[in-house]
């Protein structure tokens, strides 16, 4: 009796929030998982079942080497990232260019690494994981809206690329969700800041909203979803009432959208 083939997956950030939870429930659905951090001695509760490797999406020659401990990946998630925040005219450029790299140069070289095998075995997932905010901006949030949009038009355009050889493409957009990223997000704003009264609202709404958030383990099941999909869709959104705002999205002018997105967020 012939089985099927163990699937490998790879999940960057899996050390805690989004990344863990993914890597914990491609565990119990028996694929092998490597998981990646900065600094895999330092994760203090690594998920069980999961291998964890080095990685900084800053450094090329990190990505190459984590590509290369992998091997053969049959599913990559791009998970990592930076939440970053501040008024566009106080960022500093060394800020944004790390984000960038990070959320998207670093992302984007990993999946080049990963998918000629993918292509030549005729079977691959990748699952960039963005934000809603790449959809529906926000104030304050440039750089990382940037980001998003930016991993999710990679996406959008690789997928007619690889979908011959078997290989799927697909983001998925997480709403608010409570993984205690408000306490990692950096922040630059000065201290005369003109902004600041406004920033200052906006960053209590955006932490109020996470708290009430969902729950990784539900990200995660949205994001397992995709990867199991026989031809998976473009784009999976979960959290923050998705399904209404998006359709909201499609009946009201571009402007009234975004309106909608600062009120919510006090401006």
């Amino acid at each position: 009796m012939s089985t099927a083939p163990t699937r490998t997956a790879l999940v960057t950030g899996a050390s805690s929030g989004i990344g863990a939870a993914v890597a914990a429930a491609l565990v119990r659905r028996g694929y092998r998982v490597y998981g990646t951090s900065r600094r895999p001695e330092a994760v203090t509760a690594p998920v069980p079942g999961v291998e964890y490797l080095a990685l900084d999406l800053t450094d090329d020659a990190s990505i190459e080497a984590c590509a290369a401990a992998a091997g053969p990946v049959d599913v990559l998630v791009n998970n990592a990232g930076e939440s970053q925040s501040g008024p566009l005219e106080e960022l500093p450029t060394a800020a944004l260019e790390r984000v960038f790299r990070t959320n998207v140069f670093g992302a984007v070289r990993l999946t080049q690494l990963v998918l000629p095998g993918m292509r030549e075995r005729r079977y691959g997932r990748v699952v960039m994981v963005g934000s809603m905010l790449a959809s529906f901006p926000l104030a304050f949030r440039s750089s990382y809206v940037a980001t998003k949009a930016a991993i999710k038009g990679f996406a959008d355009a690789l997928r007619r690329e690889v979908s011959p050889y078997g290989v799927g493409v697909t983001t998925v957009e997480p709403g608010s969700i409570n993984t205690g990223i408000s306490e990692r997000r950096t922040q630059y704003l000065a201290a005369d800041s003109p902004f600041a009264d406004e920033y200052q609202t906006m960053l209590s709404a955006l932490n109020a909203n996470e708290t009430r958030g969902i729950s990784a383990d539900t990200v995660a099941r949205t994001i397992v979803r995709a990867i199991e999909a026989d031809q998976p869709r473009p784009l999976y959104a979960v959290g923050s009432n998705a399904p209404l705002v998006f359709a909201l999205r499609r009946l009201f002018p571009r402007s009234v959208v975004l309106r909608m997105v600062s009120r919510r967020h006090g401006l």
